[in-house]
């Protein structure tokens, strides 16, 4: 594990952040042909109804996660939020970045008093699909923008 990675809450408009969802979003377009095309409005990750998180290493920024409120109940839950933006800079993959950001998104949902985790991914992104089922995240029935997209695959997690 990386000393001196740093996870830090930001504003979804801090310019760290807006650098890092433009990487990712430029990813989006190499594996699928264009970005992420969802509605996300910047303030539904303002806390306390949701996160946003960059990760530093060191002065770097590297990584980013966020969560906001989703109305999706299964698993048994009763209040979610929904996993938004995780990336983590192609040069510092293969650390366990990605996995330290999601245990700090989850710990601070419970914190939020949530008890469930959504998220959709792509089957374009094997390694994040291999992420989320290492950490205990079951495939559940698509939801959101891209509820019926065949390459869409959509997971959830009860916390606390």
């Amino acid at each position: 594990m990386n000393t001196l990675f740093d996870l830090r809450p930001v504003g979804y408009l801090h310019a760290d952040a807006v650098a890092l969802v433009a990487r990712v979003q430029q990813e989006y377009v190499e594996r699928y042909g264009s970005p992420d095309e969802s509605p996300v409005d910047p303030t539904l990750f303002d806390p306390p109804e949701g996160l946003f998180l960059v990760g530093y290493d060191g002065p770097d920024p590297v990584a980013t996660g966020a969560w906001r409120r989703s109305p999706v109940r299964v698993l048994g839950g009763t209040s979610a939020v929904e996993v938004k933006r995780m990336f983590v800079v192609p040069e510092r993959r293969g650390r366990g970045l990605a996995r330290q950001v999601l245990a700090a998104l989850e710990d601070r949902a419970v914190q939020a008093g949530h008890d469930l985790v959504v998220l959709e991914t792509g089957l374009l992104q094997p390694e994040a699909i291999a992420l989320y089922r290492s950490e205990g995240y079951a495939e559940i029935p698509g939801f959101g923008f891209y509820k019926d997209a065949p390459l869409s695959r959509c997971f959830g997690k009860r916390i606390g």
